[in-house]
Parts: structure tokens; sequence; C-alpha cells
């Protein structure tokens, strides 16, 4: 069964034992406005935790997106590719790629939601 966390940087991971799954938070996407393209990496491309794995361009900025943990790409949502603002409709749904967690001990700076909320509401106050 998976379980949803979410990174200081914004965006969301499902994880499934060695599997994850990866996209952007609402707050993320609202920040970047109306998104026109999306730069995916290749499957079986390999990121150290920190590393920029995707890129996001919106018409008033564009944004990397970071491995949360060491990761090699299994799969990309190519749907993005031809329909970015996917990403503005849907941002909790639209995943950007797939991955497998190549040290699982990378996984344990994630946040749950209790406390991504938390760093959102202290960010806005």
């Amino acid at each position: 069964m998976s379980q949803r966390w979410y990174t200081r940087e914004h965006e969301w991971v499902d994880v499934d034992g060695e599997d994850a799954v990866m996209g952007i938070t609402d707050y993320a996407q609202q920040q970047l406005g109306e998104i026109v393209y999306v730069d995916l990496p290749e499957a079986d491309d390999s990121f150290a935790a920190g590393e920029a794995v995707a890129a996001l361009e919106s018409v008033k900025t564009a944004a990397d997106v970071y491995a949360p943990f060491d990761l090699t790409v299994t799969e990309v949502n190519t749907e993005l590719l031809d329909a970015p603002e996917l990403v503005n409709q849907d941002a909790e749904g639209a995943w950007l790629l797939k991955a497998r967690i190549t040290d699982p001990d990378s996984v344990a700076g994630l946040l749950t939601l209790e406390e991504y909320n938390a760093l959102l509401a202290a960010a806005e106050s």
C-alpha cells in the first residue's frame, strides 16, 4: 500500500516499498501559475537526493523539481509533454515520473501531510 509524503520543495511522493510516483503540490502549481512546458528526464536516468530531475516553465517563471531521495527513473508521464496544463488542472493527481528508490534510508526526510501543512502555515505567517 502506498503512502503519500511531501517535501519542503513542494513536491508530493507516493511511496510503495521501493517504488515511488512524484508530482508537485497544488501550492507549487499555484505559485508557478499557468504551466506551459514540462521538461522530464529519461527512463533509467539516476539522480541523487537534491538533484534536479525535471523542470516546469510557466508564463511567469521556471522551477526545478528535485529528487527527494536517491532514485532511478522508471517511467515519465509523456502526456504532460503535449498537455502541461494538466498539472494546473490536477497537481495532486498529475504525476511527473515514476521511480525506483535506490537508497531506502534517503526517504527519511519526507514530511507527512500534517507536517507539510504546518510548513505552509508557517510560511504564510
